[in-house]
């Protein structure tokens, strides 16, 4: 008799599959939720009721966070203001300054991959009569800087660009995109939420003026995000909501304490552990891809090799359409990408913007590792894709009469 390896988790009757789409979101730390937890109970004062010890105890629970925040990206805790997420981040962003300063520059600069939230609101701005230039990206998925400095004239109010993409994971060269706005006397505004935690950032070394940060993609809860911005020089924005002035009035409503200690308490955490994390996951992620392409003929890996998250992955599986192979790997949780575009049939506009052919892009799917993935995971991945992969591709050499 045969002795049967010990399955994995996966395999287990009723086990959840192996998650890994780390980019769509992260599971809470648990140390969050620890921290979050009086603040959901007992501790219910409004941080604005200054008169009262209630309110007064939430504004300082606030006030560390905001500073734990501002810490992560090497900013004054100042700069910091509280949002609902990265898109309302970006949405403030964009808008504030291009409203703010419209009667003297009305001009954006951003790339075709950005995520859907800068691309809405750029094509809002677009119908409010704003100029908005949307840049092409390389094959590879990095931008040309030439191709930003021929872009930015004397009416450009900000440039816009993703630091580390949620689908394809690559990272742009932000400290030179922000040496050369500043240069030329345009605010640079950079969407972070999948670059936060995971890469070292320095809101004065990289020259970026404002900055989107998301709670839920740093192991925090959902719900909460905040927007770095710049106070010397100081930048400028018309606010998006109208109410009672709080955060500097840029962002008017009651503030939720226990979701802005989550996120003080996520980032907090991840300076701590942001470096041995991305070590362990590059290390991985190297590791799926290596066994991936030893075992499945004509894998693609999409945007630049090495300049990428260490957790990320995007791959091509020629003639598999990603949701078949999706389906034949019930023990693992994968995507196509975005998880703000899942419910779109066509390609994703980000692989077109590379340049990849529709059933290339058809074919993509996101591996996604990160701080609770295990080790004896990654065989299981490789193991479970590349099975599914030869065995669906040797269906569809049948259907096509190949074999």
């Amino acid at each position: 008799m045969i002795a049967r390896s010990k399955p994995v988790a996966s395999e287990a009757p009723n086990a959840p599959p192996i998650y890994l789409d780390y980019q769509a979101t992260t599971p809470m730390d648990p140390r969050v939720l620890e921290a979050m937890l009086p603040w959901l109970t007992g501790k219910f004062g409004n941080p604005a009721s200054v008169t009262h010890s209630y309110g007064r105890e939430a504004g300082g629970a606030v006030e560390t966070a905001r500073a734990q925040v501002a810490a992560l990206i090497g900013a004054d805790p100042r700069e910091i203001v509280f949002t609902s997420g990265a898109t309302e981040s970006n949405n403030l962003a964009l808008k504030g300054v291009l409203r703010f300063g419209r009667e003297r520059r009305d001009g954006l600069v951003t790339l075709a991959t950005e995520h859907k939230c800068v691309l809405e609101s750029a094509r809002a701005l677009e119908r409010d009569g704003f100029r908005v230039t949307i840049l092409p990206v390389r094959s590879d998925g990095l931008v040309e800087l030439r191709a930003i400095e021929r872009a930015i004239d004397e009416q450009t109010a900000l440039v816009s660009v993703m630091a580390a993409h949620n689908e394809i994971g690559v990272i742009q060269p932000i400290a030179e995109i922000g040496a050369l706005c500043r240069a030329r006397g345009v605010l640079f505004h950079t969407d972070a939420a999948q670059a936060v935690g995971k890469l070292p950032i320095d809101v004065d070394a990289q020259h970026i003026d404002l900055l989107s940060i998301s709670g839920h993609k740093i192991y925090g809860p959902k719900g909460i995000g905040a927007l770095y911005v710049r106070r010397r020089p100081r930048v400028r924005l018309v606010p998006l909501i109208d109410g009672g002035g709080q955060e500097r009035g840029l962002r008017s409503g009651t503030l939720p304490t226990p979701l802005c200690v989550g996120l003080g308490a996520a980032a907090a955490l991840a300076k701590q552990e942001m470096s041995e994390e991305a070590q362990r996951l590059a290390i991985w992620r190297q590791r799926v891809l290596a066994g991936l392409k030893m075992r499945v003929p004509g894998v693609h890996l999409n945007g630049e090799a090495l300049r990428r998250l260490p957790g990320n992955l995007n791959l091509s599986f020629p003639d598999i359409p990603a949701t078949e192979l999706m389906a034949a790997c019930p023990g693992l949780a994968l995507s196509t990408g975005s998880a703000c575009t899942a419910v779109e049939i066509e390609p994703s506009y980000v692989l077109r913007a590379l340049g990849l052919p529709d059933h290339l892009a058809e074919s993509s799917v996101r591996i996604g590792l990160g701080r609770f993935t295990r080790e004896e995971e990654i065989s299981a991945t490789i193991d479970t894709i590349a099975a599914a992969a030869l065995r669906l591709g040797v269906a569809g050499k049948r259907s096509r009469g190949h074999i």
